[in-house]
C-alpha cells in the first residue's frame, strides 16, 4: 500500500471516529467529548488530504522519471546513429 492510500484510509479511520465521538457528546450532552470528537474529525480530514497530496506528486514523479528514461533512450539512438 502506498503512502498516500494509507495516509487516506487512516484519515477516514480517524475522520469517522471523530463523527462517532461527536454523536456519543452530542447524545451525553458530554462538551468536551464533541470538542474532541470535532478536532479528531479535522485531523482525519487533513491526513485524507495529505494522502491525496502524496498520490499526485508520487504520480507525477513517475511521469517525470518517465519522461526522463524516455529522454535517455533517445539520445542513446541519436549517438548510435552517429558513430
Amino acid at each position: 500500500m502506498s503512502n498516500g492510500a494509507f495516509d487516506k484510509l487512516e484519515g477516514k479511520a480517524k475522520e469517522l471516529g471523530g463523527q462517532a465521538q461527536q454523536g456519543i457528546g452530542d447524545a451525553t450532552d458530554d462538551a468536551e467529548l464533541q470538542e474532541q470528537g470535532a478536532a479528531n474529525e479535522a485531523e482525519g480530514k487533513g491526513q485524507g488530504f495529505l494522502g491525496k497530496v502524496k498520490d499526485v506528486a508520487g504520480n507525477i514523479g513517475d511521469k517525470a522519471k518517465d519522461a526522463a528514461d524516455n529522454v535517455g533512450d533517445k539520445f542513446k539512438d541519436v549517438t548510435k546513429k552517429n558513430d
